[in-house]
């Protein structure tokens, strides 16, 4: 059923950040949203995830209205259904490499080391579970927010500049890791980024303007 956003619109006080956005995205689809600094791209995210609200429209994943829960409703639905791959990584520090990619999997009550493991493998951190995220180069904590939003597989992928600090090599790869998640795991996944090798993976690239989401300009 996939995720389905209907005329959405967001404001600041008076202030719009963007209106009348409509967007799609059907199970094993990859989208891409470009767009210029400052425009809201972040946001509409956030709204996607139900971390953030909106004055008008409606965010519908796989039939459920998330404007319509509680918010521990939104929680719920977040915990099982969505992998959220943060601009700033929010790893948290008290806990080492392998217990913040495992997280997801913990909150669910599905613990699988195994699992664990290889995603850690799959973002080349094998063997450094045991470290803690102050420890750790940025772009190195950026690959266990890629690993710890993967990790349970969820139906829905939404990252923010996920390839930002990445090295053009392992960008590609982390590309390669999430691409197989849509194509074998069935996950729609929404990528904001001014990357063009990132967008160009995509099925199809919107550019984000405050009066909804259209096809890039022509260059």
């Amino acid at each position: 059923m996939g995720l389905h956003i209907r005329q959405l619109g967001k404001r600041y006080g008076d202030t719009p950040v963007f209106t009348g956005v409509d967007l799609l995205v059907d199970d094993g689809e990859f989208v891409a949203i470009v767009g210029e600094s400052g425009v809201g791209k972040s946001s509409l995210l956030n709204c996607m995830a139900g971390l953030d609200d909106w004055q008008d429209g409606q965010v519908v994943h796989d039939g459920v209205d998330i404007g319509a829960l509680d918010e521990a409703g939104r929680a719920h639905w977040r915990r099982g259904a969505l992998g959220f791959i943060f601009q700033a990584f929010h790893v948290l520090p008290h806990l080492d490499v392998q217990q913040n990619v495992a997280l997801p999997l913990m909150l669910l009550g599905r613990a699988d080391p195994t699992r664990v493991a290889h995603m850690l493998a799959a973002v080349g951190l094998a063997g450094l579970g045991a470290r803690l995220p102050a420890q750790l180069s940025g772009g190195q904590l950026q690959r266990v927010a890629i690993a710890r939003a993967l990790v349970h597989q969820p139906r829905l992928l939404l990252a923010d500049e996920p390839t930002g600090n990445l090295d053009p090599s392992t960008a590609a790869q982390i590309m390669d890791l999430m691409v197989r998640q849509v194509r074998d795991g069935g996950t729609s996944l929404v990528l904001v980024t001014h990357s063009q090798a990132a967008a160009a993976r995509a099925d199809r690239v919107l550019h984000l303007r405050s009066d909804g989401l259209h096809p890039p300009p022509q260059v």
